[in-house]
């Protein structure tokens, strides 16, 4: 059975001020933003995280990238292209969809996470944005952030998480919310990261170096928001058991699954094996040791027999995610500079 879940109200001078009656969902919040006195505690931590994170995209140079984008080939330039329009697809409805979730949640301290959220998913379809302005004519730009819609793939791979999106929009139950949690779970960890992958073999031919410097930093940014929804489920494990039974665990486990099946898809459709340095088998693997990774982070268990570590053949794309190519544990990053702090590893 499914709840209706009650939209927190806005003025609220009778909301519990006792953090032991604080919920994720269902509270009687006061909406009062009280940076000393929280419940969520690591959610303190994730804020100075993510703040230290801030980066503008006009920061970093793309005169090569110029140069670079009209000597790709045939095969790179198409895979450029898709995978741009997709991940311009992805952030546009992460920064849509995160205020729906606020709406419902009566945490006050993860509510200003997702803000902050929120502004980092319009800053990184800024970023795509001046990568096209940069790179593409006015004609080029305008058929790269429309192809979703006339290419029938990519239409298809957008809308398993867009409708449970819309499905947590129309029902607004408990059930529907978790549903939606884990999408977005799926989409920061796993829906990403064969694009990622893609523009850092890019990098690593010496090719689009600032198209790779914007990826850098925005995987970063991804990085903190798997942490965050990574919590929050935990945390909700603890709160609503119901929400949880054996039945419920093998669903999201099976919308993980569908989660990597589509990224794998998708991979062979907008990368295939002829571009060098890449291939369908690299991303096979890759893809199915992140989908155990994000099961097992959940207390899931995993999916798939094997692909317990990062395979051999992609190693390197750690190497190419990290920003500032120092790694560093996510509670002990020192910041070198406002656009330049340390990164979550991808260990979730």
């Amino acid at each position: 059975m499914a709840d209706k879940l009650k939209k927190r109200g806005i003025f609220n001078p009778d909301g519990d001020v006792d953090l032991t009656k604080r919920k994720i969902i269902g509270g009687n919040t006061t909406n009062l933003n009280d940076y000393n006195n929280l419940k969520y505690e690591r959610t303190y931590d994730w804020y100075r995280q993510a703040m230290n994170n801030f980066w503008i995209p006009e920061e970093i140079n793309l005169n090569q990238d110029i140069k670079d984008y009209r000597n790709l080939d045939e095969y790179e330039k198409r895979a450029y292209d898709m995978i741009l329009s997709f991940l311009i697809y992805l952030d546009s409805i992460q920064t849509a969809q995160l205020p729906n979730l606020e709406m419902y949640i009566t945490a006050n301290e993860i509510d200003w996470c997702l803000a902050i959220q929120t502004f980092q998913e319009a800053i990184h379809s800024q970023s795509y944005s001046y990568i096209l302005d940069t790179i593409a004519n006015p004609s080029e730009r305008d058929s790269i952030i429309y192809l979703w819609k006339d290419d029938k793939t990519l239409l298809d791979r957008n809308q398993f998480i867009g409708s449970q999106y819309n499905d947590f929009l129309m029902e607004g139950t408990d059930v529907a919310f978790m549903k939606s949690l884990i999408a977005n779970y799926i989409l920061e960890g796993i829906y990403f990261y064969s694009g990622f992958s893609f523009f850092y073999n890019l990098g690593r031919n010496g090719k689009m170096p600032g198209t790779v410097q914007e990826i850098r930093y925005i995987n970063r940014d991804e990085n903190t928001h798997l942490w965050l929804f990574r919590s929050m489920i935990t945390d909700l494990k603890k709160e609503r058991e119901d929400l949880f039974t054996d039945e419920k665990v093998e669903y999201y486990k099976s919308l993980i699954k569908r989660g990597v099946e589509e990224e794998i898809k998708w991979g062979s459709y907008a990368i295939g094996n002829d571009i060098q340095g890449l291939n369908t088998k690299m991303i096979e693997d890759y893809i199915k040791y992140l989908g155990n990774l994000r099961s097992s982070g959940l207390g899931f268990g995993n999916i798939y027999e094997g692909y317990r570590h990062i395979p051999e053949s992609m190693k390197w794309v750690d190497e190419y995610s990290d920003p500032n190519t120092v790694k560093t544990d996510f509670f002990e990053g020192k910041v070198s500079a406002y656009s330049k702090s340390s990164i979550i590893k991808d260990d979730l």
